[in-house]
């Protein structure tokens, strides 16, 4: 797994998002895959925001999947990329009191949805997404089941663990 520190916090997450990571990749049966992961701060995921999404504002979390692979490539395959703003998420954990962990958290669990073809545009979609992320965190993430394109912010009486799911 590779992981782009781009933010000044990023050192001192980096073990424990590493580890998140891998929990989530085996709970999802991606051992055999490749992530890649950048942790930024909100200028550098507006930028990607408006060169990949046409919109001029940073945003929480960006995947970007690595598409179809060749017959016989050789291992470990490429899942995509998962970009995750630092600054939001400092952000949104102080304003709903939760560990600056456990919202990065939820960003890695709905950026690799994503990269699984997971969406939350319309309400049957977002119920999947909802349960598949409730799944992974063992508690509310960042999809409202049955409200299409809708995310939501979690009130702190409904923290997820403080660590990421492993195993049933």
């Amino acid at each position: 797994m590779a992981i782009r520190l781009a933010h000044r916090a990023a050192a001192e997450l980096e073990p424990k998002v590493r580890r998140g990571a891998l929990a989530f990749m085996r709970e999802l049966g991606l051992s055999g895959r490749e992530l890649s992961l950048a942790l930024v701060g909100d200028r550098a995921i507006r930028r990607l925001n408006r060169a990949w999404r046409g919109t001029d504002r940073p945003t929480d979390v960006l995947s970007f999947p690595a598409g179809e692979l060749a017959p016989g490539a050789p291992r470990p395959w490429p899942l995509g990329d998962v970009a995750i703003s630092l600054d939001t998420a400092r952000r949104v954990a102080a304003e709903e009191g939760v560990k600056l962990e456990d919202e990065v958290w939820r960003y890695l669990a709905h950026g690799l949805l994503h990269l699984l073809g997971f969406d939350h545009r319309r309400a049957a979609d977002a119920g999947r997404m909802a349960q598949a992320e409730r799944r992974l965190l063992g508690g509310r993430g960042m999809v409202s089941p049955g409200r299409g394109g809708a995310r939501t912010r979690r009130r702190a009486a409904s923290r997820p663990r403080t660590a990421p799911r492993v195993g049933r």
